[in-house]
């Protein structure tokens, strides 16, 4: 298959062309500059244009029979007014761009996996969340819901739509493990807040055999929790990777307010944290390889 994607060199976008490609599948990915001394790679084709904004590139899109949006700045960051709108303009507008291309119709069988989170929901403590599970009203929530609804317009022309709601995703060469690992090698790993908040993870690779996995099921559509069966309360998390690294966790916990001082209203996404069930893999037959949070730290870092 042919397969058009945005934030294509990032965190997951990098380890998921790898593996489409080992699949026998052909990639474009969009790019904001191909690099001068680019190597050109068997199965990749990269395409320069922002995804923020209309252009040529847009052309190419519906020469494509899966469509994969990953594009979205990092949330790991204070949220002051631009930050917010950083956030929001480079999910909404890449996604309404993509549908844009897509608006003639599509002459073949057509998906768009289109990337969201579990801050869909926002914040219902101990309460179990699946797909069917009402949105929040916070910040992350708001741009979520208007994230996926600018996928599912592509249902007009269509285009099977999947939102993949991702929790907090867990690898060797980024993401949340980036953030944490230089404290937790140091020692002074510990528990943020109260240490009770549920921490919806999922193991990079059976992210991205989610998405072979979708590719392939054809009768699956809609929101997805792309999150491990088993998420694990914060304190839980830091026991776990300070074992993992047989490094010491009996540093006190980072005070809650500390922070909100430090990441402002990010910081309620940290202390809050939602507890997500994958239902609809589940009921599909998907089988993580990662489902517990001991087995997945040793795998990345152990």
């Amino acid at each position: 298959m042919k397969i058009f994607m945005t934030g294509g060199t990032g965190f997951v976008g990098k380890t998921l062309t790898h593996y489409v490609i080992e699949h026998g599948h052909q990639v474009t990915v969009l790019t904001r500059k191909i690099p001068v001394n680019h190597t050109p790679f068997q199965g990749v084709s990269l395409l320069e244009g922002s995804p923020t904004k209309r252009g040529e590139w847009q052309r190419s899109v519906p020469q494509h029979q899966i469509i994969v949006n990953l594009a979205g700045a990092s949330i790991f960051r204070k949220w002051d007014k631009r930050a917010k709108e950083i956030i929001r303009e480079s999910r909404v507008l890449t996604t309404t761009n993509l549908v844009e291309a897509l608006s003639d119709g599509v002459e073949k069988e057509t998906t768009l996996i289109s990337t969201s989170a579990v801050g869909y929901y926002g914040f219902h403590g101990d309460e179990e969340l699946d797909e069917d599970s009402p949105p929040g009203d916070d910040f992350l929530a708001s741009v979520t819901r208007e994230w996926e609804s600018a996928a599912i317009q592509a249902e007009e022309f269509g285009v099977r739509v999947l939102t993949c709601r991702f929790g907090i995703v867990l690898g060797k060469n980024g993401g949340a493990l980036g953030e944490m690992m230089p404290l937790f090698q140091k020692g002074l790993g510990s528990p943020i807040g109260n240490g009770k908040q549920w921490f919806s993870w999922i193991h990079e690779m059976d992210l991205i055999r989610i998405y072979l996995f979708l590719m392939a099921k054809k009768d699956l559509s809609g929101p997805i929790n792309c999150t491990a069966p088993e998420p694990v309360r914060n304190k839980g998390l830091t026991q776990a990777l300070g074992k993992a690294l047989r490094k010491p966790t009996f540093m006190p916990a980072v005070p809650g307010f500390m922070i909100k001082l430090i990441k402002g209203e990010f910081g309620s996404v940290l202390l809050e944290g939602q507890k997500i069930r994958p239902r609809k893999l589940l009921d599909a037959g998907f089988q993580f390889h990662f489902s517990r949070i001991h087995e997945a730290l040793h795998d990345l870092v152990g």
